[in-house]
């Protein structure tokens, strides 16, 4: 979305194509030899869409989260960092006295003061703020010249700008103003922060990298350390993986000890120090290499090597540590090259499952939502405020102690309704999803909520489909990138290299069996381990209460009281004129099996009462009788030697509780907790992977893909219907299939829900076209000509095939040029209009009948260009006729 965009060229003269440093970040550009396509748009519509939707400056904010894509970088956050701090002591600054000096009547008079040499740009002074009424405030010139960009109705940024805070600023501004106001103002920024990184003449030397003293000594206590383990290892007292865990165990603290010193004397650092603390480049890990030491190294299958390289860059690397870093540098080029190809892939085929997936109307009329609640883990995933911000209530949200009703059923959930619903201290709300959508094609803008390039309501005939799967494919292809950045050192706060995170992500969307799953409890109930020598067995029993309720006829005797044991079959009450009968069966206990069933029979037959199911017998007021009886169910689970187990001896556990360590299975959640159970699953896990590498997703994204991935049934029974055992279908054709036949009074189908992995969603799909385009093409096309397939042109790809226009349409404006009609030359006319020697008129009857005709007719339309008042149907020349 972002890799295409619109802009009004400028003539230059050379070669190269010269572009915006604020696009850069969404082309992921950068200036080493990147090469760039340039296409010209020739047709008035595609001008109007590149004019009106694709425009640079109309694509102001990530798809995928919502954030600024124009947020300044590098040079442009140092020249604000610069210009916006305050140096103490500084030329001009304010002192106090009488009179106090640095204090000035209005901005103008500081900027003055500023140019004319008496006052330095990050001396702290005093000036009366026009925006407060003239209040005096503490500032320096450099936020008074930096402020001159902030557009009307922002407040003054009275602060040294970071690069968060000028990412928060151009956040703010896009939810206030017009895109062309956040576009001028960011490149107004832009300009005034190369301005002032040049002036500050900020650089980095090989000195500003100061080698901490206290250093010696960390790593002398830590080889004092060190010898102790070895020596406890000769003497065996530990073994060979503990030796190894506790050296690494001392060598990230010691790491972590020197990376503290420096971070301590961090503003002695000078360049190197501006630019880190600013965000324009760099990071305390980066700094601790170049100037602590590098710390750990991993080898080329991953594991740590717990030999540390002590020498930090500054001092330089011996051979065997310059040796031992080539790994990880390697293994950053290695990584890079080989996930890109599968971050790729995985892109294809999430666009390939969610192709189809469009705004197809305004409202499907669904009662139905997800709970969205505060997360588990509150440092990882965004705050409720964050993810319920741009979705739609699907009941009522109240105070729960005012009872005032926040927002409104189908209300948007704005910023400021998202603040109120957390200062009312409510911990959950039920909100509108795509996966309780329930259009038959593509989605409704309810349950979809707000788009976020645009920060308004989605509109109809957005692609959101294929919007979700860039917006989760594109950062994948960052992620493999991670290795690379760090040069493979191994991370010190133990974060997972994404090595494992990618991989996870397509095991979650093709729903594999994970490698190490967790055991999963079918039932609700207790749990007791078994212990068998070596093998562990749980086992979780359930036992289930029940209550089978009988009412006495009218007329007839209860036989049984309140304690009694019966069996199935017995007799609970009788008709008078068999009171009897039923007394003596009792106690003749000789009669034979067959004349007892038959008596049982009669007795039922003269409406007596018959036990059901063997219990104890309840009798109650009103005539009524109860038998009480319990079931038993019960399931074993062998625990694996090398699993952790979660649940204790005496333990009550429920159903779809992980028993052991490690993921679930999603087919496991699916058939024990139910689709609602193994979407917010998938949801919630897809998101752990990306949010512990920083990278931001909106739910919504996933949420499509994941109701794509569980739009087939497979059917049990087929019923009346006409269709198969084992066929797998799609949700709503199942659901509207029974319904026909249950108007028509028929037995419906049964079905069980199905959980399909991205690539046999995509084949599984309705259009051939789409399915062959993707894998398996011959097979794809054989079985579609085998059983006779029509493909309706209804997804994006078809349609692409055969050149169709996509269905996804957004509104586009599309100016027509003004028609002006021409008086036909007085001669033509009369051309027309004389009679020939044979006496027609004009060229009626000649082979340039037809073309005569048709001038006529123009000279007879209206100025409006309506029809002609001679004949109602257009008029068509044949070749001869126009050749003429």
């Amino acid at each position: 979305r972002l890799g295409i965009q619109a802009f009004e060229p400028v003539l230059i003269d050379g070669s190269a194509i010269q572009i915006h440093p604020l696009v850069c970040t969404a082309f992921n550009a950068d200036f080493d030899g990147d090469q760039m396509a340039v296409h010209v748009p020739l047709s008035r519509a595609s001008v109007a869409e590149a004019r009106q939707i694709m425009l640079s400056s109309k694509n102001l904010l990530y798809p995928s989260n919502g954030e600024p894509v124009v947020a300044p970088t590098l040079d442009i956050v140092l020249g604000c960092y610069f210009m916006t701090e305050e140096k103490a002591g500084a030329r001009g600054a304010f002192k106090d006295g009488s009179p106090p000096s640095g204090v000035y009547s209005s901005f103008d008079e500081a900027r003055m003061a500023y140019a004319t040499g008496h006052l330095d740009l990050r001396a702290p002074i005093r000036a009366r703020d026009p925006k407060t009424d003239g209040k005096l405030i503490d500032t320096t010139v450099g936020r008074i010249i930096f402020n001159e960009v902030v557009p009307e109705g922002i407040a003054y940024r009275n602060q040294t700008m970071d690069r968060k805070a000028i990412k928060e600023l151009v956040a703010e501004c896009t939810k206030m103003h017009e895109s062309e106001v956040v576009a001028d103002m960011v490149d107004r920024l832009k300009d005034v922060g190369f301005e002032y990184a040049t002036k500050s003449g900020i650089s980095i030397s090989m000195n500003d990298l100061r080698l901490p003293e206290e250093k010696a000594q960390l790593l002398a206590d830590a080889d004092e350390n060190i010898a102790e383990i070895d020596e406890q290892f000769d003497q065996g007292l530990i073994t060979s993986d503990e030796r190894y865990d506790q050296a690494i165990n001392i060598w990230r603290k010691t790491t972590e000890a020197v990376q503290h010193v420096i971070q301590e004397r961090l503003p002695e650092y000078g360049g190197v120090y501006t630019m880190a603390i600013s965000g324009a480049k760099g990071n305390i890990s980066q700094i601790s290499q170049m100037a602590g030491m590098r710390g750990l190294m991993s080898d080329p299958s991953g594991r740590i090597i717990d030999l540390p390289i002590r020498s930090s860059f500054r001092e330089g690397l011996t051979v065997l540590e310059y040796f031992i870093s080539t790994h990880g540098a390697r293994k950053g080029l290695a990584d890079t090259a080989l996930r890109t190809a599968d971050s790729g892939y995985l892109t294809r085929r999430l666009i390939d499952v969610a192709q189809d997936v469009i705004i197809a109307e305004d409202e499907c009329g669904t009662t139905a939502g997800i709970w969205v609640g505060e997360p588990l883990e509150k440092g990882l995933f965004e705050s409720l405020s964050e993810r319920l911000v741009g979705r739609h209530a699907a009941m009522d949200v109240a105070d729960p102690k005012s009872g005032e009703v926040l927002v409104e059923r189908n209300g948007e959930i704005t910023e400021a309704a998202a603040d109120k619903i957390m200062e009312a201290g409510l911990d959950k709300v039920y909100v509108r999803s795509a996966l309780t959508c329930q259009t038959k094609r593509g989605l409704c803008a309810l349950c979809y909520g707000r788009d976020l390039s645009k920060g308004r309501q989605v509109s109809h005939g957005q692609a959101v489909g294929i919007i979700a799967a860039q917006s989760i494919g594109e950062p994948g292809t960052q992620l493999t990138m991670r290795t690379f950045h760090t040069g493979g050192v191994a991370e010190v706060f133990g974060r997972v290299d994404i090595t494992s995170g990618l991989p996870r992500v397509e095991e979650l969307f093709e729903a594999r069996v994970p490698k190490g799953a967790a055991t999963i409890a079918e039932i609700d109930g207790k749990a007791e381990l078994i212990r068998d020598g070596e093998r562990r067995t749980l086992l979780i029993t359930n036992t289930e209460m029940y209550r089978d309720e009988y009412t006495v006829p009218k007329g007839a005797k209860v036989v049984v009281k309140t304690g009694d044991k019966v069996g199935q079959g017995d007799i609970l009450a009788a008709p008078k004129a068999t009171r009897k009968k039923a007394a003596d069966k009792k106690t003749t206990a000789k009669k034979t099996k067959k004349a007892a069933d038959k008596e049982k029979a009669i007795i039922a037959a003269e409406e007596g009462l018959i036990a059901r199911t063997s219990g104890e017998v309840a009798v109650e007021r009103g005539g009524r009788i109860a038998v009480i009886f319990e079931e038993e169910e019960s399931r074993d689970y062998v625990i694996p030697a090398a699993s952790h187990l979660h649940v204790h001896d005496g333990d009550a556990v429920h159903a779809g509780q992980p028993l052991t360590d490690g993921p679930l299975n999603p087919q496991d959640i699916l058939g024990i907790q139910g689709p609602e159970a193994v979407q917010m699953y998938l949801v919630e896990e897809v998101q752990k992977v990306y949010r512990a590498q920083g990278v931001t997703i909106n739910d919504k994204h996933i949420e499509v893909i994941v109701r794509q991935m569980l739009r087939r049934v497979r059917i049990d029974s087929p019923g009346d219907t006409a269709l198969l055992p084992g066929q797998l279908v799609d949700r709503f054709r199942y659901e509207e299939t029974n319904a026909k036949v249950l108007a028509e009074g028929g037995e419906p189908a049964t079905a069980q829900p199905v959980l399909l992995g991205v690539t046999k969603a995509s084949l599984s799909t309705e259009s051939f076209l789409a399915a062959a385009s993707f894998q398996e093409t011959t097979r794809v096309l054989t079985e579609a000509a085998i059983s006779g397939q029509v493909d309706k042109l209804l997804g994006l790809k078809e349609n692409v095939i055969i050149g169709k226009l996509i269905p996804a349409r957004t509104e586009v404006h599309v100016e027509m040029p003004p028609v002006t009609i021409l008086e036909l030359p007085a001669a033509l006319m009369a051309q027309i209009e004389a009679p020939d020697a044979e006496g027609n008129q004009g060229d009626a009857g000649g082979a340039n009948g037809g073309l005569a005709a048709e001038l006529k007719a123009l000279a007879n339309k209206d100025d409006t260009g309506g029809k002609t008042a001679a004949d109602e149907k257009p008029v068509a020349a044949t070749a001869d006729e126009v050749k003429d």
